[in-house]
């Protein structure tokens, strides 16, 4: 970890303005309520105003709207959060692998491994593989033949990628998280099924992130693609021959089904679902738990959840959401009845 740094320090090296003294030194991030004098928070929510007002933080970041709501030096951005990510970067920078290849590994002779990555014990480098510079591979993880890794990645334990599937540059892929895996292929004869060989891949771009226990599976034919920049958290399912485009960034336990595209720069909330063969468009964003049936043209955001309630009250309410559709048509029928008619000269 650096050592400490002034606010005139960071803001030189990430931009934004320095209010009150550039030469206070802190020396890693924390948070308005449990920050003291030598960490420096960040204030974006209007609902943490009395936090903002009693923290013991040394230094907080702002944005111009929120500037005069503390006297302590402070560095504001146009985008509070974002600036907070990056001084936590600066404080927390990520680990570099000490390049070497532990004895308990099983490198096959034919996978090319660069000689600055790094391989913990009890990996699997399958034939054919290729690992990229500085690249770090933890231990339990499995590489299939063929697969290929670029430079600064880092797979964590027992991560799986299977034979063929690509990552790109400065991916990070964390533990349990399965690439490749077959997609869900089956057809059905005389009630029976038939697999359908996955021989597609997965390639998955630059700069992506992949939760724990997150799968994606590889496409039927096609191949399954994540585009660069996309974040994926915890228990993430894609299935077979999606395409996710650039940038979008899906929360826990979202589940996308087979042959789905969705666009750049979308966001899709925790538990939220998105049944196969859809698209969505560039800037799509789904709220938690929704359940996407119908593709989406239109930019902006959707939601479809329906409130919780003590279980009486919600289950009289769902009478009533089952009978919308038969009151509706009655209602429809009355307007009918009483919509005068007109006369001979009318």
């Amino acid at each position: 970890m650096p050592g400490p740094l002034s606010l005139g320090e960071i803001a030189s090296a990430l931009g934004g303005r320095v209010v009150g003294d550039a030469g206070l030194l802190v020396e890693q991030v924390g948070t308005l309520e449990h920050g003291g004098a030598r960490h420096i928070a960040f204030f974006t929510n209007p609902r943490y105003r009395a936090q903002l007002a009693a923290t013991r933080a040394g230094a907080v970041i702002l944005g111009p709207q929120a500037e005069a709501l503390s006297a302590l030096p402070r560095i504001v951005s146009d985008n509070p959060y974002a600036y907070f990510a990056r001084v936590a970067q600066l404080f927390n920078p990520r680990s570099a692998p000490v390049p070497g290849v532990h004895a308990t590994a099983q490198v096959d002779t034919r996978a090319r491994v660069a000689a600055s990555a790094r391989v913990d014990a009890g990996a699997v480098i399958g034939e054919g593989a290729q690992i990229g510079e500085r690249v770090w591979i933890g231990a339990g993880c499995h590489v299939g033949e063929g697969a290929a890794i670029g430079a600064d990645s880092r797979l964590y334990p027992a991560v799986v990628l299977y034979h063929g599937c690509h990552i790109g540059a400065r991916a990070i892929v964390h533990s349990g998280a399965v690439i490749g895996a077959d997609g869900f292929g089956m057809a059905q004869d005389e009630g029976h099924w038939v697999k359908v060989p996955q021989i597609g891949c997965v390639r998955i771009g630059d700069d992506v992130e992949v939760g724990a226990n997150t799968t994606i599976d590889r496409g039927t034919v096609d191949d399954t693609v994540i585009e660069d920049g996309v974040k994926f958290d915890n228990q993430v399912q894609i299935g077979h021959n999606c395409r996710i485009g650039a940038h979008t960034a899906m929360a826990g336990c979202v589940a996308v089904a087979g042959s789905t595209q969705i666009g750049r720069r979308c966001t899709i909330g925790g538990a939220a679902r998105i049944v196969g063969h859809l698209s969505l468009c560039d800037d799509v964003h789904v709220s938690a738990t929704t359940l996407i049936t119908r593709s989406i043209r239109k930019p902006g955001t959707y939601t479809g959840v329906y409130p919780f309630d003590e279980n009486a009250s919600w289950t009289r309410n769902a009478v009533y959401v089952k009978r919308l559709a038969d009151l509706a048509e009655r209602m429809e029928a009355l307007e009918k009845r009483r919509k005068p008619r007109k006369g001979k000269h009318g």
